[in-house]
């Protein structure tokens, strides 16, 4: 596929709901869900977290999910939902969790660590998919 088709078919109201919805999936992930298992596992502390730049971190992730949907969404074209949840999930599994499977190894970090931040990749990248199939 020509790059210029695949710019064609962006949706841009599709990539920023996708990207909203896995932003505030995120805010879920790692607060009332799984955010005690992964601050241990992390080793990040109450303490360290509340001195970090909210506005810096959170805008710029919300940018990086922007980043991630866009290119989801010219990966998916118009092939639909079913499409895209596959590839959405693909992505999360197999290009993601692996990518951060490797790093973790080397870098000695608890599977704890790993799990949680891969599982949210995993769902967070198939409902990108979703979200963007549904609206290709």
């Amino acid at each position: 596929m020509e790059p210029s088709s695949a710019m064609a078919g962006v949706s841009w109201l599709a990539i920023f709901v996708a990207a909203f919805v896995t932003f505030v999936l995120g805010g879920l992930w790692y607060g009332p869900l799984f955010g005690k298992p992964w601050m241990r596992a992390s080793g990040v502390t109450e303490e360290r977290a509340r001195q970090g730049n909210m506005p810096l971190i959170f805008g710029l992730s919300f940018v990086l999910q922007l980043l991630a949907a866009f290119s989801l969404d010219m990966f998916i074209g118009e092939a639909g939902t079913g499409f895209g949840v596959f590839a959405g999930a693909m992505t999360g599994i197999f290009f993601v969790s692996t990518a951060f499977g490797v790093v973790y190894l080397f870098e000695q970090r608890p599977l704890a660590h790993w799990a949680v931040n891969a599982g949210y990749h995993v769902v967070s990248f198939t409902m990108m998919g979703a979200i963007l199939g549904a609206w290709g």
